[in-house]
C-alpha cells in the first residue's frame, strides 16, 4: 500500500518532502496531496522510454505549484541531459517535457496542472558500449530468529531515488538497519555479496535491474548463526571490484516493537516532518544548515498546536524516532535536546517534541 502524504504550504516558497525528496516551488498557499503509484511499463516502453524514478500522483489547489523538482540518480547528469525527461500522465494521455534545469540531485520542470509525474530515460541510454553507473543505495533489514529459522539480514540493491519508506512499508517482522547506503551500480551488471562470518549467503550472484515498484524484493539474504553480533558485508561487481562495504552491528535478538512492522508515516506526521523546510529557503542540507533553526512563523506554531492532542495520542515510537532523526539531521534540534527526550514514555516524547520552542 502506498500512503498519501499531506502538507499545507503556508505561502510562496520552496519546500521539500523528507520522505520522497520531492521539491515543490509554490507561488501561493496550497495543500499538497501526493503518493507513489504504479508505472505502466508497457505504456512507457512503447514510447521508447524507461522509468528513471518513482511515478508520483500529485494533487494541489490550482496554480499553487509552479515548478516540480524530481530526484534523479545520475552520477553525471550534465553528460546525460539528452536522455532524461519528465513524463506527465493524465486521463487524456501522456506527454514528455524537457527539463528546465538538471541539478546534481533533481530534474526541474514547469507545472501547469497536476496529476501523475515521473522521470524517464530514453532507451538509448542502455545501449551504450560504455555503461554508465547510477547512484545506488544498499538497504538492510534484520530479522531475528523467527518460527525456528535462523536470524537473517535481507540486503537490497536499489537506485538512490527509490524512497526508503516505500521499501520499509513492504517489510514485516524485520528491523531496518540505518547504514551509510551510497554506492555506484550499473544496470544489467552482476553483483555478489561477501560475508565470511555467516552461515550462508544466497544467491551467490544477482543481476542489478532498475525497478521502481510496485514491489521491492531483497537482492541477497544472509543467514546468520544465532551467536553473531556483528558482520562485515561487502558488495562486489562482476570484476570482483568492491563497490560497498560496512561493518554491521546487529540489533538485539528479540523482535522490537518497531521491527514487527515497518509501518508508513501517517499523512499528519509527514507534514510535521516537513516543518523545517518552511520559510522559502531552498531545502538542501547546506542551505538549511545556514538558516536560523527553530524559526516557525506564528501561524505555523498555531497550526502545530491545533493538532497537538491528536499527535500525542496517535504518533508511534517508530515515527517519533524517524522524526527526531530528521530534525537532528536538519539541525532543527540538537543532540542535547534529543538526549533529554529519549528516556521518556511515548506520549511524553511526543509532548516534549511538539511543545519545544520553535
Amino acid at each position: 500500500m502506498h500512503y498519501e502524504k499531506r502538507f499545507l504550504c503556508p505561502g510562496p516558497g520552496v519546500f521539500q518532502c523528507m520522505l520522497t525528496k520531492l521539491i515543490f516551488t509554490m507561488d501561493r498557499e496550497g495543500e499538497l496531496l501526493y503518493k507513489t503509484v504504479q508505472w505502466d511499463y508497457s505504456l512507457i516502453q512503447s514510447a521508447g522510454k524507461r522509468p528513471a524514478g518513482p511515478l508520483f500522483d500529485i494533487k494541489c489547489s490550482e496554480e499553487a505549484v509552479s515548478k516540480l523538482h524530481l530526484q534523479h540518480c545520475e552520477k553525471n547528469p550534465a553528460l546525460l541531459s539528452d536522455v532524461l525527461s519528465v513524463v506527465h500522465i493524465t486521463d487524456n494521455g501522456m506527454s514528455f517535457l524537457e527539463p528546465l534545469e538538471i541539478t546534481d540531485t533533481h530534474v526541474v520542470v514547469d507545472v501547469s496542472h497536476l496529476s501523475a509525474w515521473g522521470l524517464v530515460w530514453d532507451i538509448k541510454r542502455f545501449f551504450s558500449p560504455d555503461p554508465k553507473p547510477i547512484c545506488g543505495q544498499v538497504l538492510m533489514f534484520y530479522r531475528p530468529t523467527y518460527k525456528g529459522q535462523r536470524p537473517k539480514l535481507n540486503v537490497f540493491l536499489l537506485a538512490e531515488n527509490v524512497p526508503v519508506q516505500e521499501v520499509k512499508e513492504q517489510q514485516e517482522n524485520v528491523e531496518y538497519i540505518d547504514v551509510p547506503s551510497s554506492c555506484d551500480l550499473i544496470e544489467g551488471q552482476t553483483y555478489s555479496l561477501l560475508c565470511s562470518e555467516v552461515y550462508k549467503v544466497q544467491p551467490p550472484h544477482a543481476r542489478f535491474n532498475l525497478k521502481y515498484g510496485p514491489n521491492y524484493h531483497k537482492t541477497f539474504e544472509i543467514r546468520l548463526t544465532p551467536s553473531t553480533d556483528d558482520v562485515t558485508v561487502t558488495v562486489q561487481d562482476q570484476e570482483k571490484k568492491q563497490v560497498w562495504e560496512y561493518d554491521v552491528e546487529l540489533p538485539g535478538k528479540e523482535v522490537s516493537s518497531s521491527a514487527t512492522s515497518s509501518s508508513a508515516v501517517s499523512s499528519q506526521s509527514a507534514a510535521f516532518l516537513q516543518s523545517p523546510a518552511i520559510g522559502g529557503s531552498y531545502p538542501r542540507t547546506r542551505n538549511l544548515q545556514s538558516t536560523p533553526t527553530k524559526s516557525l512563523p506564528g501561524d505555523e506554531k498555531t497550526k502545530l498546536l491545533s493538532v497537538r492532542k491528536k499527535f500525542i495520542e496517535r504518533v508511534s515510537d517508530p515515527i517519533l524516532k524517524t522524526l527526531m532523526d530528521a530534525l537532528l539531521q536538519y539541525r532543527v534540534i540538537n543532540s542535547g535536546e534529543i538526549d533529554s527526550i529519549k528516556g521518556l514514555s511515548r506520549a511524553d516524547k511526543a509532548r516534549e517534541l511538539i511543545d519545544m520552542d520553535w
